[in-house]
């Protein structure tokens, strides 16, 4: 938000950020809504499975209900919201860290992990941040969006580990890694529309200005997010 001026604040204690739209319930996709509680009015969506998990923590009491409105989303639902259209749909992914057990389930298509298709009745945008495989269903909704914004977390599947960066693998987080015969760079070959690749890890070598993998990714035809950047479909 600080690298986005759209999003700076045009009042005191204001915030052009409307809504808020939850695609899983890791934290570092729901903390940010503990900075947004300051008495500004704003809408959070969010699955019953989600939206369960966070009322089940009293942290998120400071959301002041008389100024956030908590909605529900359920899958295959399409409601507007700042005037797009909006349908969500189920990605194959796991529960977050915090409630894991002792088997756990990395691709399970569930409300857990979510993704998101937007329109304005004009162009399309599909949204998903977090992605373990790519389904037919998937590539079906690629395939008819103007933009899809894609899970670009790690190149390659064990890049954590070997770096000591971490001992879980992208696969073990839920996240389908960028290269290899698998991977999604391979998996969505072809895909028509603008694509760009989001929630990029910092051990990603993509992000690295003069690497390889960078490079092969561009001459794949996908682009590389980065704060601040802004897509006009």
């Amino acid at each position: 938000m600080h690298a986005n001026p759209a999003l700076h604040p045009k009042e005191m204690r204001g915030t052009p950020v409307k809504a808020v739209l939850l695609t899983n319930g890791d934290v570092d996709h729901v903390a940010g809504l503990l900075v947004l509680r300051e008495k500004t009015a704003f809408e959070i969506f969010a699955t019953p499975d989600i939206t369960r998990t966070l009322a089940q923590n009293p942290i998120f009491g400071v959301l002041d209900p008389d100024f956030v409105r908590w909605n529900p989303m359920d899958l295959g639902q399409k409601f507007r919201v700042a005037g797009l259209e909006v349908e969500v749909f189920s990605v194959p992914g796991k529960v977050p860290l915090y409630l894991e057990g002792d088997e756990v389930i990395t691709d399970a298509e569930t409300e857990t992990t979510i993704g998101l298709m937007v329109s304005d009745g004009r162009a399309s945008l599909a949204y998903v941040p977090g992605c373990a495989r790519v389904t037919t269903d998937l590539k079906a909704r690629f395939a008819s969006a103007d933009l899809t914004l894609f899970d670009g977390t790690v190149w390659q599947n064990a890049e954590m580990p070997k770096m000591g960066a971490g001992m879980k693998t992208g696969l073990r987080m839920g996240h389908l890694p960028i290269s290899g015969p698998d991977g999604s760079l391979a998996q969505l070959e072809g895909l028509s529309g603008r694509r760009a690749y989001i929630h990029i890890n910092n051990t990603n070598p993509i992000l690295q200005p003069d690497s390889p993998e960078r490079q092969s990714v561009i001459e794949a035809g996908w682009e590389i997010c980065a704060d601040g950047m802004e897509f006009i479909v």
